[in-house]
């Protein structure tokens, strides 16, 4: 069964789109069917999966505004003999122009659901929804399509306030659209050790989260920073880095997650 995975915060420059690069291209190492959608129209993850604008002539703006198919828009990334799918959704700035659209046509905000709900069911293990850092329309479709969030934050002051704002939105549609989503976990990222207050705010969430707080930390790093500009993950561009360490830290996290869940058993009636 797939899982669908948007990953979200309100807040720009949190690291939204490196998880999402770095987090599908772990899983697919450790042997997952993965699908990245970019529903972003800066389009940065795109660009930073090594797709040029040359090697898409539809992308998820043609999609959700139903002028495609899932085969035609979708770009294969997975090295050639992988027995394992690493998708991705492109997208560029014509998404800006595909929300305008979508707002006049009924069940807009149902699209990508529907999209994905079409998929064959074993296509893919994980989808990842890599989200615009705004309260809009393509971001209302990813939380109405996905069965989790994936909060990446700072530990900084006005992260905090921006997370608070992403609760509240993500109980707002559970109340309206998507009764059945939660919280898969809080990731701090760009984590500087020798700053004192990544450390308040590090014990402050887990105060508040516990266990929804990933016990991996992403920390700053020069070679995290550079992978996108060569187009490739950290795990192509530097598998020794920092960075490569803790995205494999993270998937490993992400998937025992899954597997201790599976393992507990249902409680007596």
């Amino acid at each position: 069964m797939t899982e669908i995975i948007a990953i979200a915060n309100q807040k720009g420059g949190v690291g939204k789109t490196t998880t999402t690069i770095n987090l599908a291209a772990a899983l697919q190492q450790m042997r997952n069917h993965v699908l990245v959608c970019d529903l972003d129209p800066q389009g940065n993850a795109t660009v930073g999966l090594g797709v040029g604008a040359a090697d898409f002539t539809v992308s998820a703006c043609e999609l959700l505004l139903q002028e495609c198919e899932f085969e035609q828009a979708v770009v294969g990334l997975a090295a050639e003999g992988s027995k394992y799918r690493f998708d991705l959704l492109p997208a560029n700035n014509d998404l800006t122009a595909a929300e305008i659209q979508l707002t006049r046509q009924s069940g807009c905000e149902t699209r990508l659901r529907d999209i994905l709900q079409g998929l064959p069911k074993n296509r893919y293990d994980y989808v990842l929804l890599d989200c615009p850092p705004a309260l809009n329309l393509l971001n209302l479709n990813a939380l109405t399509a996905a069965d989790k969030v994936l909060i990446p934050m700072q530990c900084e002051y006005f992260a905090m306030e921006g997370l608070a704002a992403l609760v509240n939105t993500v109980r707002q549609i559970q109340d309206s659209v998507n009764p059945g989503l939660k919280i898969e976990g809080i990731l701090r990222t760009m984590y500087d050790v020798r700053n004192n207050l990544s450390l308040q705010v590090s014990r402050q969430l887990a105060e508040h989260f516990g266990s929804q707080l990933y016990r991996t930390v992403v920390p700053r790093n020069v070679r995290l920073a550079e992978a996108p500009s060569f187009g490739e993950s950290i795990l192509t561009y530097d598998a020794d880095s920092r960075g490569a360490i803790a995205y494999l830290g993270l998937a490993g996290e992400f998937l025992r997650r899954r597997q201790s869940a599976a393992s507990t058993p249902a409680p007596a009636i």
